[in-house]
C-alpha cells in the first residue's frame, strides 16, 4: 500500500493559502486532517519532550475538499485558539477509509487523556468496507507518526487499557446500542413536545455497553443543546437529524444528570467528564446528591440502577439520616416504602434507566421484583431497549449465559447445568486446582496484555482495613490483601499483587480475570445444588436483615447474592477468565463445564 503523508502547517488564512496550491488533493481529494493547539516547533517526540507542551485540545474532521473545510474552521470560535493543522493523505484513500480513520483518532485521541476532543456526538462510524482490515494497519502507522509529532502521549495497548478510553463518549455504537440512541432520543424529544412524562428502560447482561449508551447520550443531549450553525452541519453522520430542525431549540435549558450508585466507577465517569467539552464532574452525582439537589431535573439517567437502594441500613448514620430527611422532603413524611428510585422519579420529569436484575448483589438494593415491574412497564411504552451484543468478552454473549446457567442459585431444587460443557473460541478459560500458579499465569498475562487482576467474593474478613501489615486472603501458603484503594482500584499500582472485590470491578473491563471462588460458595452432591456458608461471607452489609421493612434475609437470598457476585466476576475478563475455588465439591462440580488449566 502507498505510504500516507503528513503534512504540518500554521491555522492561519495564510496557512491555508499557502498549502491549498500545492496538490490538487488539496481540494479535491478524501483526507483526514487534525486541528490542534501545539507547537509547530515539536514535529519529533524528542522535541515533543524538551518543549514540554502539549495539546490542550484537538479537532479531528475528514473532508473531500479540505482546503475549503479549514478555511470553515477558522470562522469558528471554539476552534479560534488551535494553532496547527495536520493533514493526513493517502493515494489509496477513499471516503469510507476516511471515516474510519476519523473514527479512529478520535476516540484514541479521547482515551490518551492529554487534551480535550472538541468533536461533538452525532454518530461515530465505523462501517465495514473493501480491504478494511489492511487500511486499519496504515491507521497505526499514522497513530505512530502523530505520535512522534507529539500529538500523542501514551501507546496504544496503554490507551487502550485506559478508563478514559473504555468510557468515552466517544464510541461506534453496535447495531442495538444505535438503535436505542436512536429510539430513546426520538422519545424524548417527543415527550418534550407534548409536556409528558417517561420513564425508558436500557436492559442488558453484562458486556453489553450499558455504561457506554448512558455516557454517549449524556454527551450527544449537550452538544445537541450547543449544536453549531446550519453552514457547519455534517450531514454524514449516524444521528445527523437531530442536531437541526428545531431538535437544539427543544433542549434548551434542560436540567440533565447521570446518577451512579457505586462510587469507584463514578469517580471514574467523573474524569471522563473532566475531560470532555461540554460535560462537567457535576452532572455525575450519587442518588443522595440528585435527591438532596435543590433543582427539579428534565432527565436523569441511572446506570446500574439495580444498584439503587430501597430503605435499608446504610453504610454510615449519616447516610440513614439523609435517607430519611430526603423521604421527608420529597414526599411529606417518612414513608419507609420509598426507596432511591422513588427519588429518581420524584426529582425528575424523564428518566433512562440501565439495569440487569441479575447483578443484584447485596440486600439493600432494589428487590427484583421493582426491577421486573420497571422492564414490564417499559415494554408497554415501547420504551424498553434490550442491549444484547456482547462487547467486553470475546467468547460472545453465550459465554454469559454459560456462567450464569452453570451459577444458577436455587437450594430447592436440582441445578439446571448445561447437558453438555462448551468451549469458546478467542478465549482463555481455564480452572485451576492450584492458586500459587494462577497467580502466576495472572501476573505473566499482565505482562503481555496489561489489565490483568485477580478478583474475589468476599470470603475472608478485611483484615487490612486497620491493620496494614497483615494479610487478608491465605490459601496453601499463599498470603493476599484485599484492595487498598476502593476508587480506581484496577489501575492503582499495587493491584496486581493484591485481589480486588465486587465493588471494585462492578462495571469495569479486566483483559484477565483471576476469579477466587472462595468458602463462601460450595456444593451438595447429593441435592445437586450449590449451597451458601453464610459464616464464610465477610460482607456485613451484604447478609443484614432488614428490621425497618420486616425483611429477613434467609439463606436462599443470600445464595442469590453470592451466585451474582460471582457471575459478575466470572464476565469481567475480555480475554480470558482464571478460576479457582476453595470447595473441593464445588471445584469438582465445576471442572466439568470449565477447562482445566494444563
Amino acid at each position: 500500500m502507498t505510504p500516507f503523508d503528513v503534512t504540518s502547517f500554521d491555522f492561519t488564512r495564510g496557512g491555508v493559502s499557502s498549502w491549498a496550491p500545492l496538490s490538487e488533493r488539496n481540494s479535491n481529494w478524501p483526507v483526514v486532517y487534525v486541528l490542534d493547539d501545539a507547537t509547530q516547533n515539536a514535529p519529533t517526540a524528542a522535541n515533543a519532550a524538551k518543549s514540554n507542551r502539549r495539546p490542550s485540545n484537538v479537532y479531528v474532521g475528514e473532508s473531500l475538499n479540505a482546503a475549503s473545510r479549514i478555511n470553515q474552521h477558522l470562522s469558528s470560535t471554539d476552534k479560534a485558539h488551535l494553532t496547527t493543522v495536520r493533514v493526513i493523505v493517502d493515494e489509496t484513500f477513499n471516503k469510507s477509509v476516511c471515516l474510519d480513520l476519523e473514527s479512529f483518532l478520535i476516540r484514541m485521541l479521547a482515551g490518551d487523556g492529554a487534551y480535550s476532543v472538541l468533536n461533538r456526538n452525532d454518530g461515530i462510524t465505523e462501517s465495514a468496507y473493501y480491504d478494511r482490515d489492511r487500511y486499519q494497519e496504515t491507521f497505526e502507522q499514522v497513530f505512530d507518526r502523530l505520535k512522534d509529532d507529539g500529538v500523542f502521549t501514551r501507546t496504544i495497548p496503554e490507551i487502550e487499557n485506559s478508563d478514559l478510553f473504555k468510557l468515552s463518549p466517544f464510541k461506534a455504537l453496535t447495531h442495538d446500542q444505535a438503535i436505542a440512541v436512536e429510539g430513546i432520543l426520538e422519545g424524548l424529544f417527543d415527550d418534550l413536545e407534548t409536556h409528558a412524562t417517561s420513564t425508558t428502560v436500557v436492559q442488558g447482561e453484562p458486556g453489553t455497553g450499558k455504561t457506554v449508551v448512558a455516557i454517549y447520550l449524556m454527551k450527544m443531549l449537550v452538544d445537541i443543546q450547543a449544536a453549531p450553525p446550519a453552514e457547519d452541519f455534517d450531514r454524514d453522520t449516524m444521528f445527523a437529524e437531530f442536531f437541526a430542525g428545531g431538535y437544539p431549540q427543544l433542549l434548551e435549558g434542560l436540567r440533565i444528570g447521570l446518577v451512579v450508585p457505586q462510587q469507584s466507577l463514578r469517580k471514574s465517569i467523573q474524569k471522563v467528564f473532566r475531560k470532555t467539552p461540554g460535560l462537567h464532574t457535576d452532572m455525575v452525582m450519587t442518588a443522595f446528591e440528585a435527591g438532596e439537589s435543590d433543582k427539579h431535573f428534565d432527565l436523569l439517567l441511572v446506570d446500574e440502577s439495580h444498584r439503587l437502594n430501597q430503605r435499608a441500613n446504610q453504610a454510615s448514620a449519616s447516610q440513614n439520616t439523609k435517607f430519611r430527611t430526603i423521604t421527608e422532603k420529597l414526599f411529606g413524611h417518612d414513608d419507609t416504602s420509598k426507596t432511591q428510585l422513588d427519588w429518581i422519579r420524584a426529582k425528575s420529569t424523564h428518566q433512562i434507566l440501565f439495569l440487569d436484575a441479575a447483578q443484584s448483589v447485596r440486600p439493600a438494593d432494589l428487590p427484583t421484583h421493582v426491577l421486573d415491574d420497571l422492564v414490564t412497564g417499559a415494554r408497554q411504552h415501547d420504551r424498553l431497549y434490550p442491549l444484547v451484543s456482547q462487547l467486553r468478552v470475546n467468547a460472545g454473549a453465550d459465554y454469559v449465559g454459560y456462567v450464569r446457567q452453570i451459577l444458577g442459585a436455587s437450594t430447592d431444587r436440582p441445578l439446571a447445568a448445561p447437558r453438555l460443557p462448551q468451549t469458546f473460541k478467542r478465549y482463555d478459560f481455564r480452572l485451576f486446582d492450584s492458586l500459587a500458579e494462577m497467580q502466576q499465569q495472572i501476573r505473566a498475562r499482565d505482562a503481555e496484555a496489561g489489565l490483568s487482576r485477580l478478583v474475589a467474593g468476599y470470603a475472608w474478613p478485611w483484615k487490612t482495613k486497620k491493620d496494614k501489615a497483615a494479610f487478608d486472603i491465605e490459601i496453601d501458603g499463599i498470603r493476599l490483601r484485599w484492595n487498598s484503594t476502593q476508587t480506581d482500584w484496577i489501575a492503582s499500582p499495587n493491584a496486581l499483587e493484591e485481589v480486588g472485590s465486587i465493588h471494585t470491578v462492578q462495571g469495569y473491563d479486566l483483559n484477565y480475570a483471576g476469579v477466587i471462588i472462595g468458602p463462601d460458595l460450595g456444593y451438595d452432591p447429593a441435592r445437586g445444588t450449590l449451597v451458601v456458608n453464610r459464616d464464610s461471607y465477610f460482607d456485613t452489609k451484604g447478609k443484614e436483615n432488614n428490621p425497618r421493612l420486616g425483611k429477613t434475609y434467609a439463606d436462599d437470598n443470600l445464595l442469590r447474592f453470592v451466585s451474582n457476585i460471582y457471575a459478575v466476576l466470572l464476565t469481567r475478563g475480555i480475554m480470558g477468565t482464571y478460576v479457582y475455588v476453595a470447595d473441593p465439591a464445588l471445584r469438582a462440580y465445576l471442572a466439568q463445564y470449565i477447562p482445566a488449566a494444563a
